[in-house]
């Protein structure tokens, strides 16, 4: 159920809607202005009327770019020689080295330990000097800050600062003024940046439509605040963007305010939707970048018929955790299954199977014959196969067929456990 608002008394807001106006201008100059586009393939998975704003073609593959500058633009010409430090779990960290290396100014990123390689290769490919530290972005924080000190380098938040909020509120009126009268708009949470700066644009533009906050559920920060319900916070997550301890000092009384609502997403959730964003939109999109699409894919009679707005706020993905996710959501829709029969050893049995298994249009991926196991008969042996098939009735067919030929055949999951 969307949390009533506060009532809204704009003058005590840390941010302000005339700071995201001001803004603006100076995000325009120097990002990119990208797309709001529906996705027919996602309405029809979801029931709703999709719009997905593409902020993952930015330079750095993140809205991160939009806070990033306009923080930048407004250092004083002595602050911009000490340069700039900052802590991130990647993306703010692409967007502040890109933009820091591109305006003449020293960057510093603490990241932590389990930020995805992917993300830190490109942190320096940007230009900046990368420090690993911590096992959370609180940890990176307090390191960054301790060098900050010593250094006297501007310490540049990724949510908690009022530039960078400002900054981030100009997605919101590109897609104010691209898409069409929007229901609601479904927006990532980690600190609170993203969607405290657009909520200011949506209640001043376009009142009517709700924002709502998507978290992942193992960082409810921001959701535990608002409902006064405690829940642990912790743990290895695909949106690692987002994978936030603490509310911000700015941002959590701006979402007070402004948000209707903020949902929480399971792991499977954000799986699922990566894998829609890859194989119907043909678009990559980072675990926290599909979080709004996963918020629809857990409550889809929420949305149902509804004009819905999805930021796809960031595309840095580590590939093998992308391979991991597409072969995983083939096994969910048994696409790819696996097979154990137990078999007599005798000439020509292997040959059956395979000839039973190309005339029903299986396509065999992996094979594993052994005799060794204790628990198979001494004249037996036992078959694992994995294979590709067109879908859940094709897969029963296939086993159906397998037990008609006299085969003793056992249904496997991932990783060979029983299915």
């Amino acid at each position: 159920m969307d949390r009533p608002s506060a009532t809204l008394d704009a003058s005590r807001l840390p941010v302000t809607f005339a700071d995201v106006e001001a803004a603006r201008p100076l995000v325009s100059a120097a990002v990119v202005r990208t797309p709001v586009l529906r996705a027919p393939r996602l309405s029809q998975l979801t029931g709703a009327d999709v719009y997905v704003k593409y902020e993952n073609v930015q330079t750095t593959a993140s809205f991160k770019e939009r806070g990033a500058v306009a923080r930048l633009v407004q250092l004083t010409p002595d602050e911009a020689r000490r340069g700039v430090i900052a802590m991130s779990a990647g993306n703010h960290a692409q967007a502040l080295a890109y933009h820091g290396t591109r305006l003449g100014i020293s960057t510093t990123i603490v990241m932590p330990e389990t930020t995805p390689q992917v993300k830190v290769l490109a942190t320096e490919a940007y230009g900046a000097h990368v420090l690993l530290h911590g096992e959370g972005v609180a940890e990176a924080g307090l390191k960054a800050r301790e060098i900050a000190g010593a250094e006297r380098r501007v310490f540049v938040h990724p949510y908690d600062d009022p530039f960078v909020i400002a900054g981030q509120g100009s997605l919101a009126l590109e897609m104010i003024e691209d898409a069409p009268l929007l229901d609601c708009v479904l927006v990532p949470v980690g600190g609170g940046g993203l969607i405290s700066g657009m909520a200011l644009a949506f209640k001043a533009r376009s009142p009517e439509t709700q924002v709502i906050g998507v978290e992942a559920a193992l960082y409810p920060a921001v959701w535990s605040a608002l409902t006064g319900t405690a829940r642990p916070s912790g743990g290895p997550t695909l949106a690692e963007g987002i994978a936030v301890r603490d509310t911000g000092a700015l941002t959590l009384p701006i979402i007070r305010a402004l948000v209707s609502d903020v949902m929480l997403v399971e792991e499977s959730a954000l799986e699922r939707a990566v894998n829609a964003l890859l194989t119907l939109q043909k678009t990559l999109a980072e675990g926290a970048g599909a979080a709004g699409l996963a918020a629809l894919l857990t409550e889809p009679e929420r949305f149902r018929g509804r004009k819905v707005g999805l930021v796809l706020s960031g595309g840095s993905i580590d590939p093998r955790v992308l391979a991991a996710i597409l072969m995983r959501e083939l096994e969910r829709d048994q696409r790819v299954v696996s097979f154990r029969l137990t078999l007599v050893d005798r000439p020509g049995t292997l040959g059956r199977i395979t000839t039973l298994l190309g005339r029903m249009g299986a396509n065999i991926l992996e094979v594993h014959h052994r005799r060794t196991f204790l628990d198979v008969p001494a004249k037996g042996t036992r078959l694992d196969l994995t294979m590709e098939t067109r879908d859940q009735t094709h897969a029963q067919e296939i086993e159906a067929a397998l037990t008609a030929e006299g085969f003793q055949v056992q249904r496997l999951g991932a990783g060979g456990a029983e299915w």
